[in-house]
């Protein structure tokens, strides 16, 4: 993502400067020709998109700088988020009962951010897992998701000095269909009751039955998703719920990567932007009805529609996520 960035920033500097060169260099021009001229430089760069580069530029450093910094060795401070402590604590809790961990990575393919998301949790499940001698049961319900679950708990197994209890037949494929996938889940629920079950990746209709299933069985529940439709019934049902951006930051944090955890910051940082713009915006508009416009509309027009509009920072967020998705 990052060097699709810069080579969009190199391309457009490398044709800026080139043509510029060359309006600078038609010696004995006509005014008509100047006119043409300068025509070809606003098509190739559009003035009123000044801030979308500058924002650009900002945050892209930001980011890299930060996966720097977290490549030199240097801890980057993220807040502890709750749901992550559980993770360890439902693991103890079904060693403590002999019974199993159930996870389950959604029902989307491998290709989807969400599920390459709970893999990364599920590779720290795995890990705790074998270290407290817990049975770890992963059905899904793509073979690719099947095929990378098993090599993540394989050296997650081996990590942890256990690959003797690795058991690739605990994770496997059901079906690709949804409700087929979650009646099988379900009948695997109530059959073998585990103590802790754990939900990480997408999930659509099936999360409340899932969830609810869990809750009559008693195991203790850490869910986490970006669905936003989902996220109710599983804060309802579960004990602990990873909502949306706290499920791709526990994500990063668990990794470790440092691309994954300067990505984090750097975002942190864009996320400040964007608050001080709000901040910004809302005291233009303020004062703009306490004294009747004048200097403090136009900031907020200039704030609203270049600065911090779509052709500022809303179309750089917008840019960035769509490259990074």
């Amino acid at each position: 993502m990052l060097r699709r960035h810069w080579a969009m920033i190199l391309g457009l500097t490398t044709l800026f400067l080139a043509t510029g060169t060359a309006f600078a260099t038609a010696g004995g021009a006509t005014g008509s020709d100047v006119a043409h001229e300068w025509n070809l430089l606003e098509e190739l760069f559009n003035p009123k998109k000044i801030w979308l580069l500058i924002w650009f530029i900002l945050i892209s450093g930001v980011v890299i700088y930060y996966i720097g910094v977290a490549r030199s060795g240097k801890d980057l401070k993220v807040r502890e988020i709750a749901g992550l402590s559980a993770v360890d604590e439902a693991v103890g809790r079904a060693t403590e009962m002999g019974r199993p961990v159930l996870f389950i990575t959604g029902i989307l393919d491998i290709n989807d951010i969400q599920t390459l998301a709970g893999i990364t949790v599920l590779s720290r499940v795995a890990r705790t897992a074998a270290e407290y001698g817990a049975e770890l049961e992963v059905p899904t319900c793509r073979a690719l998701v099947m095929t990378t679950a098993r090599e993540t708990v394989q050296e997650a197994y081996l990590a942890a000095g256990r690959p003797d209890a690795y058991n690739e037949d605990k994770i496997y494929y059901l079906t690709d269909e949804q409700f087929g996938y979650v009646a099988g889940v379900t009948g695997t629920m109530v059959r073998d009751k585990p103590a802790a079950c754990i939900y990480m990746g997408a999930f659509y209709a099936e999360s409340l039955i899932l969830a609810e299933t869990g809750n009559h069985i008693g195991a203790i529940q850490v869910a986490g998703t970006a669905m936003p439709s989902q996220l109710p019934f599983f804060v309802a049902a579960c004990d602990y719920t990873l909502i949306g951006e706290e499920f791709f930051a526990a994500s990063a944090y668990l990794s470790g990567d440092p691309k994954q955890m300067g990505s984090l910051k750097g975002q942190d940082m864009g996320k400040l932007i964007g608050a001080f713009g709000i901040i910004l915006g809302v005291l233009m508009a303020t004062l703009s009805v306490l004294f009747g416009g004048g200097i403090f509309e136009t900031v907020l027009v200039y704030l609203s529609n270049y600065m911090f509009g779509d052709d500022g920072f809303l179309m750089t967020i917008i840019l960035m996520v769509g490259g990074g998705g």
